[in-house]
C-alpha cells in the first residue's frame, strides 16, 4: 500500500474524529471561567474536580458505546493499514513522558492516545477523549511533530493545536546513556482558557545490560498549561523493561500536583513489527481516594 494512499486514509479517519460532536462547546461553566487543573495535560483541555465533571447517566452511557465502537473500528483500521510493513521501530513517549528515541530522516510516525473514565466520581467524572499525534523525522538526530489535544466527550471541545520538537544531543551507542531536549508549544484554537503555552524538558536515559532503560529529567510548563496563572517545573521520569521482543513493561511518572502530576504504569505491546499498542492506568499525585485517576490507551503505526 502507498504511503500516498495511507495518508489519505489517515486524514479521512482525522477528519472524522475531529469534527463529530456530542454536546453543545460552551467556554465558561456556572458563571466561572474554566482553568487548568488535573487532567488538562492528559486530556488536553480545563476540568475541574468535584462536581465539574458529573454527567447524566444517559449521555455517559452514550458515550462508553460511541467510544467503544471508535475504538474497534479505529484499531481494525490500523491493522489494516499495516499488513504490509515488516521493520520493527523505536517509540516516541514512553506514555505520557517523552522518550530519548528519535525518528531517522524521512520517517514518518502516527499515534492516537486515548484517555478514558467510566465511573463518576467526586474528582473526575465520567469522559473519554483522544489526542491524534504524527511525528516527522528531519535528520540530524531531530523529529518535529503535531498534536491535536483537547478532543473530550461528552461537553465542550477546547482543541489546542501542538507543534512539538525534539532533538537527541547525545546518543553514546554502547555505552548506554542518551541526552534530548524538546518543546511543546500549546495554541489555543476553541473555547480557550489562554492564548499560547509551552512545554520544554531535557532528559537522560541509560540503557543497562538487562536492557532494562531508565529515563530522567526536568520540565517546564509555562502559565496556565497546567497550573491556573502560574509556571510549574518539577521532575520527569520513566522505566522500561523488556520481558519477550512482543512485550514491555513500563511505567512513567510527571512529579507536581498540577495537571502533569500523574504516575502511569502499564504495558507496550507490538501485534506486528510496525505497530505498537499501549494500556496503562494513570494514577494522580493527589485526590487518588476521590477518583483523580483513570484509564490510558494508544495505538501507534510507523508509516515507511
Amino acid at each position: 500500500m502507498s504511503l500516498q494512499l495511507i495518508s489519505i486514509l489517515m486524514f479521512s479517519l482525522l477528519t472524522f474524529l475531529l469534527f463529530r460532536r456530542i454536546g453543545s462547546p460552551m467556554s465558561e461553566r456556572n458563571g466561572r471561567k474554566q482553568l487548568p487543573t488535573e487532567l488538562d495535560f492528559q486530556v488536553g483541555r480545563s476540568v475541574h474536580l468535584n462536581q465539574d465533571l458529573t454527567m447524566q447517566s444517559a449521555r455517559v452511557r452514550s458515550g462508553q458505546k460511541t467510544f467503544a465502537r471508535s475504538s474497534l473500528w479505529l484499531i481494525a483500521m490500523v491493522l489494516m493499514l499495516c499488513g504490509a510493513f515488516k521493520t520493527a521501530q523505536a517509540q516516541q513517549t514512553i506514555f505520557n513522558v517523552p522518550s530519548t528515541d528519535v525518528l531517522d530522516k524521512g520517517k514518518v510516525y502516527f499515534e492516537l492516545d486515548t484517555t478514558y473514565k467510566f465511573t463518576d466520581a467526586e474528582a473526575v467524572g465520567s469522559f473519554y477523549s483522544f489526542v491524534p499525534r504524527v511525528v516527522i523525522g528531519t535528520g540530524g538526530r531531530l523529529e518535529v511533530g503535531l498534536n491535536v489535544n483537547g478532543n473530550i466527550q461528552p461537553g465542550p471541545d477546547s482543541t489546542t493545536i501542538s507543534p512539538t520538537f525534539k532533538w537527541k544531543a547525545y546518543d553514546g551507542g554502547d555505552n548506554g546513556w542518551a541526552f534530548v531536549v524538546g518543546d511543546n508549544i500549546f495554541a489555543p484554537v476553541r473555547n480557550n482558557t489562554y492564548d499560547i503555552g509551552n512545554y520544554l524538558y531535557a532528559e537522560f536515559s541509560k540503557t543497562l545490560p538487562t536492557k532494562t532503560r531508565l529515563t530522567f529529567g526536568s520540565y517546564f510548563f509555562s502559565p496556565n498549561v497546567v497550573a491556573p496563572d502560574a509556571n510549574r517545573a518539577g521532575g520527569q521520569f520513566a522505566i522500561e523493561q523488556p520481558v519477550t521482543k512482543y512485550l514491555t513493561v513500563q511505567a512513567d511518572w510527571y512529579t507536581g500536583k498540577n495537571a502533569a502530576g500523574y504516575f502511569t504504569p502499564g504495558v507496550a505491546f507490538k501485534p506486528h513489527p510496525k505497530v505498537t499498542g499501549y494500556f496503562g492506568y494513570s494514577i494522580g499525585n493527589f485526590g487518588v481516594s476521590r477518583g483523580n485517576h483513570f484509564f490510558y490507551s494508544a495505538i501507534g503505526i510507523n508509516l515507511n
